[in-house]
């Protein structure tokens, strides 16, 4: 795996303010974002679309939740996994027996958040292109088309940090270490 070093790089303006934020917001500035950092298009795209699918996507804070940590699983990104762990335990309360079960790879017990993560890990595996039946049956638990297009919007913003975690490497935050995931 890749492990681009980012050493004495300097950070904008802009992602010192987006730093600011964070600290204000969470009392740290994640590791992933100090990496991000380096490349302002990066972490600023990523913090707009994250917003966005937060206050946008038509979903529930559980919902996102299980579409983030779905993505975060199915991309293999131990940093987002933990993260999105914490984050659905601790902010978007989501029952532990769901993050649980998607982190494991096994079985969701809610039939509604079960027919999301399947169609957001197809999505997300085979790069948008799923069957009409998939969207059937996603359909058939009670989602609409436009939640279809808002489970695109959260592999974009996914997709970002993943591939990022995966070329930088961050150390997991001390925050999100009791929720820690391993590939």
């Amino acid at each position: 795996m890749a492990n681009l070093k980012l050493e004495n790089l300097p950070v904008s303006q802009k992602s010192t303010e987006i730093f600011d934020v964070s600290k204000k917001n969470f009392g740290f500035i994640p590791n992933m974002y100090l990496k991000m950092g380096t490349n302002t298009a990066l972490l600023d795209s990523y913090i707009y679309a994250y917003n966005s699918f937060r206050a946008n996507s038509g979903f529930t804070p559980v919902e996102q939740e299980v579409v983030f940590l779905t993505i975060a699983h199915e991309n293999n990104c131990e940093y987002c996994t933990a993260a999105h762990s914490f984050i659905a335990d601790k902010m978007s309360k989501v029952p532990v027996e769901v993050t649980d079960a998607i982190r494991d790879g096994n079985q969701i017990p809610d039939v509604k958040l079960a027919a999301l993560s399947k169609l957001t890990r197809s999505l997300t595996a085979n790069r948008g292109n799923v069957s009409q039946e998939e969207i059937n049956a996603f359909l058939a638990a009670g989602y609409t088309e436009a939640h279809v297009l808002g489970i695109i919007a959260g592999i974009a913003v996914k997709t970002m940090s993943n591939y990022s975690n995966h070329n930088t490497n961050p150390e997991l935050d001390a925050a999100f270490a009791g929720r820690a995931w391993k590939k």
